[in-house]
């Protein structure tokens, strides 16, 4: 018997399978740095203490060991890879376990998306644990591939790695009781449950709360993150791509409120990976701007475990899954080595582990466009529009009124003010639905950009400086079966093929990465001043994320949720 077996280990009568000697374990249950041997049989810690015999001693010197950082909310498919390149990305960084929810995929091929992300999951060196996804579609304010209401989903919760339902976008529909999001409320009653509500406060904010649901990673101010706090949600501090929330929320973290505090990364796209990191990178900032290192490891591991009824993770003490990070340098966390189940999987920034092999998926094609509804003019309708304020570093935008340029009856691009067109072509049923309208903050010259990538209904998104641009980067995404593309004119300057659903693909994270760099050194080429244009184009058909989106249907008022004339 395994347990009797482990039981033997722990007496110290029968030889382990790893002792890691002379540690300084970071023990984030006592709050203590201990110097102790951790000792490892059948993937699982079964004691703290010198004296033991194992197959395999590694004399780590006096170096430290953390548990392994966990995800407390992440969509995969922003890496724009699927889960085993994906955790080729994050392990070496010291990142064991992620909760994501893979509405992504869910919102283009329902179900099917979920179960392919969970198949892909399997055999390799990284815990996938899965939230049921809420909002498929996110509101009715979007064609998605697919809808999932609480009968589609109530199956899931069969499934060992399903923790509960993911994050509840739609919080008016929570607020005012829409018979379909409170069906799927009821249904995941018992497990746990995660937020989304940007800015909602006052007696909104306390009927979401009195919902059940138990988290929010969608603060940006720490006035925001408290008052939620207060009313007993756990805050997952957000450090993304494009949503950089830690240092604005850091002055947050106590002493006394810590333990209710976890770091997700939402959506990072393959340079920030590559180059930041993931939860390791949240770790290290937070101690370099003077939160105590204990504190800041126990926000990346322990408490997001225990929140997500995890109580077999993100600890080092006996009974416990021997995920662990090796590291020297307690104020520069850099890690060193990776343990997932006692398994060394990573070292020296870079996976020991082999890849999973993959199992042939057959997916439906997924970017079904009417080649006649790449219209993009614009007829006019009165001289003041509204005009989505990108903001750069946020996923919030602002909305502006401005006053139309009118050429020959028609509103157009200003290149002068900054204001380009957009444009959403329904992809999914070949609806010839199209949302028209325009965007400030991009900052391009000439050209267009285009991408099936486009949350989370993930319709292809388009903008650009002039029409011909938009519509040869939509024929390029079209012919790719899905993808990101960079135009001038008829000249395609650079795509990146997504066969997965139009948002992934399967080849090596470090030739993505190549490829994207290349994608962003177009678009900065035709004149963006964004790090990323093509995340931040990503979110401006969000229309869950104040204040002013664009989607198929049309512009969206989030603050009203409801859709308006582009024409004031």
């Amino acid at each position: 018997m395994a347990l009797v077996d482990r039981l033997a280990v722990a007496r110290g009568q029968t030889p382990a399978d790893l002792v890691l000697r002379n540690a300084r374990l970071v023990n984030v249950w006592s709050g203590e740095i201990e110097t102790t041997d951790i000792v490892v049989y059948e993937g699982r810690v079964v004691a703290l203490a010198s004296g033991y015999e194992a197959r395999e001693v590694i004399d780590l010197g006096g170096r430290y060991v953390c548990p392994g950082f966990i995800d407390a909310h992440v969509h995969i498919e922003s890496s724009l890879c699927t889960p085993p390149e994906f955790a080729r990305a994050v392990v070496p960084h010291g990142v064991t376990s992620v909760v994501t929810d893979p509405h992504e995929i869910a919102n283009v091929l329902g179900g099917d998306g979920i179960r392919f992300m969970l198949e892909r999951a399997k055999d390799g060196p990284l815990n996938v644990f899965v939230m049921a996804s809420s909002c498929v579609p996110a509101t009715h304010m979007e064609t998605s591939g697919a809808t999932l209401e609480a009968d589609e989903l109530a199956p899931l919760l069969q499934n060992e790695w399903v923790l509960g339902l993911a994050e509840v976008m739609n919080y008016p529909g929570v607020v005012y009781g829409d018979e379909g999001m409170v069906d799927k409320l009821e249904a995941f009653k018992h497990k746990v449950m995660d937020g989304h509500c940007p800015a909602l406060g006052g007696k909104e904010l306390n009927a979401y709360v009195a919902s059940g649901i138990g988290s929010e990673h969608e603060c940006t101010t720490v006035e925001e993150a408290r008052g939620k706090l207060r009313l007993g949600l756990t805050i997952f501090i957000r450090e993304g791509t494009t949503t950089r929330n830690l240092r604005p929320l850091l002055p947050l973290i106590t002493p006394h409120n810590h333990t209710r505090l976890c770091f997700c990364t939402d959506d990072r796209q393959p340079n920030s990976l590559m180059d930041e990191g993931s939860i390791d990178f949240m770790v290290r900032t937070a101690i370099t701007h003077g939160v105590d290192p204990v504190m800041a490891i126990r926000m990346g591991t322990l408490n997001t475990a225990q929140y997500f009824r995890l109580h077999d993770y993100g600890v080092i003490t006996p009974g416990k899954w021997a995920d662990m990070v090796v590291f020297s340098d307690l104020n520069n966390l850099q890690p060193e080595q990776v343990f997932r189940a006692g398994k060394l999987v990573a070292q020296g920034g870079q996976m020991v582990a082999p890849k999973p092999p993959l199992r042939p998926v057959v997916q439906r094609p997924s970017v079904n466009v009417k080649a006649d509804s790449l219209d993009f003019r614009i007829p006019a309708g009165g001289e003041q529009i509204r005009v989505i304020g990108g903001l750069g570093d946020q996923v919030v935008t602002g909305h502006r009124i401005e006053t139309a340029r009118i050429v020959n009856g028609e509103a157009v691009v200003d290149i002068e003010h900054d204001f380009l067109k957009m444009a959403v072509v329904e992809r999914h049923h070949a609806s010839g639905g199209i949302g028209k309208g325009f965007i400030h903050g991009f900052g391009l010259k000439r050209g267009a950009l285009a991408g099936t990538v486009a949350h989370d209904h993930h319709n292809m998104v388009i903008i650009g400086a002039d029409d011909a641009s938009m519509r040869r980067a939509a024929q390029a995404v079209m012919e790719m079966g899905g993808g990101l593309a960079a135009v001038d004119g008829e000249q395609v300057l650079g795509i990146l093929p997504l066969p997965v659903a139009g948002l992934m693909t399967e080849i090596p994270l470090h030739e993505v990465r190549r490829e994207y760099d290349a994608l962003i050194a177009h678009a900065q080429a035709l004149g963006s001043e964004m790090p990323d244009p093509f995340m931040a184009m990503s979110f401006m058909a969000l229309e869950v994320i104040p204040n002013l989106k664009l989607t198929d249907v049309g512009l969206v008022d989030v603050e009203q949720f409801k859709v308006v004339d582009l024409f004031v």
